[in-house]
């Protein structure tokens, strides 16, 4: 009998774009695994933060990945013991976890992670190098955008929510700066995949982001 490949729906897209409620989403609906590539970034971020790792040392970060002691549990992330759901969203972390993201060894060392999470009956991946790089034969690719106008705004409201402060000039600059890292870093830049479909969320609510994801994927269950 003909073992058929666990399905993998890979939606990138840039900071605040939305993609991690959209993902969320369609995994619950479909009843896959969900993966958020950039929480294992933001755990190894504030693993480095807490161990005091100069941002420099490429292989002392590394290092913190390849062993990073993490799991994700309903909608809580675990780094050991400890619940740090509310502590990697903080910005310091943000910033700290775009940076090492610009790091080889670093992106290598998470790699095997991330595959680690396609498992029966399948798998639902955010990111940003989803489609080009760990996931480049899923099933369904998305590439997930919006103004950064638009992004600042739904993370000021994020922010301002779990009780976080938060200033919208400084959101708008550093998401600007995190586009530019993102997007001309040497390996695996933020760019969508061949064959990605583009999903612009300005001026979309979350629901209807997840039902125009899901019709792609019925669509792309016909081909498969």
């Amino acid at each position: 009998m003909t073992q058929h490949p666990v399905p993998v729906i890979a939606i990138d897209g840039p900071t605040a774009s939305g993609k991690g409620t959209v993902a969320h989403r369609v995994a619950d609906k479909l009843g896959f695994h969900y993966l958020d590539s950039g929480a294992l970034y933001r755990l190894t971020a504030l693993s480095a933060l807490r161990h005091d790792t100069p941002l420099n040392d490429e292989h002392a970060i590394a290092k913190l990945a390849e062993h990073l002691p993490c799991r994700f549990v309903g909608d809580t992330i675990w780094l050991a013991s400890e619940n740090v759901t509310g502590d990697i969203r903080a910005e310091e972390v943000g910033n700290t976890a775009s940076k090492i993201a610009v790091l080889p060894t670093v992106r290598h060392a998470l790699a095997g992670l991330q595959l680690g999470f396609r498992k029966p009956p399948g798998l639902v991946a955010d990111g940003r190098d989803m489609g080009t790089v760990i996931f480049p034969h899923a099933t369904l690719k998305v590439f997930l955008t919006a103004s950064v106008e638009a992004r600042a705004h739904r993370r000021y409201k994020q922010l301002i929510d779990k009780g976080f402060p938060a200033n919208m000039e400084d959101l708008l600059k550093d998401l600007k700066e995190r586009d530019e890292r993102d997007s001309n870093r040497a390996v695996a830049p933020l760019k969508p995949a061949e064959g990605a479909h583009f999903l612009e969320t300005s001026d979309m609510t979350a629901d209807e982001a997840v039902e125009q994801v899901l019709r792609w994927y019925a669509e792309a269950k016909k081909h498969a």
